[in-house]
Order: structure tokens, then C-alpha cells, then sequence
């Protein structure tokens, strides 16, 4: 498996400090996102917080919602319910397909 992880999103290869510098923010910016339970990094071994691509990608989308003035709990709460329209835009698509093909309708339709 090896180097293989690193293409998983959610293989937690980067440490707090490779984290907080990839993203231009300060430690404790990610522990506060860990403490209000936002951001659950893994642990290694000896319990320093290791992040995965996906989490990075969530706490730049909290730290872009901070910027714009937001506080923790709205910040958290606008992602939830991005990701919940997202997801739910995607399941209509799925449907929407599915009831294309049954109904003999074709992408060129």
C-alpha cells in the first residue's frame, strides 16, 4: 500500500503544524476546530493530530466563512447545510437519471 494512501482523501498524512502552515492559520485555529467537534483529526501513536486532504478542505472552507466575519458555530453550521445541498443535488441527479432511463429517455433527449 505505501505511497498508494496518500492519493486517499482521508488518509491522515499531515501533521498540525504541516496543516496549520499549508493553510495560513495558527495551532490553535485547528484545535479550536477539533475542540467544538467541527474537525476530528486522527491520532498518531504518541496523540499528535494528524489531518487528511478532506479535513484541510473543510477547515479552509471554515477559515474562508471566518474571514468573512463569521463565528464558529454559524461558520459550522453553514458548512453542514452546504454539504446537505450538495449531497441532496446529487441524489436528485441520481434519481433523475434513473427515472430517464426507465422512462427510455437517453442523454440526447
Amino acid at each position: 500500500m505505501g505511497v498508494d494512501r496518500l492519493d486517499d482523501e482521508d488518509y491522515p498524512a499531515v501533521t498540525m503544524g504541516q496543516a496549520a502552515e499549508l493553510l495560513d492559520v495558527q495551532p490553535a485555529f485547528l484545535r479550536s476546530l477539533d475542540a467544538a467537534g467541527v474537525l476530528t483529526p486522527m491520532r498518531s501513536g504518541g496523540g499528535h493530530r494528524r489531518y487528511s486532504r478532506r479535513q484541510l478542505v473543510l477547515a479552509t472552507r471554515m477559515r474562508a466563512l471566518f474571514d468573512e466575519g463569521l463565528n464558529l458555530d454559524a461558520a459550522a453550521r453553514i458548512v453542514a447545510l452546504q454539504d446537505d445541498l450538495s449531497a441532496a443535488r446529487a441524489r436528485i441527479a441520481e434519481l433523475e437519471s434513473r427515472l430517464g432511463a426507465r422512462n427510455g429517455d437517453g442523454p440526447d433527449r
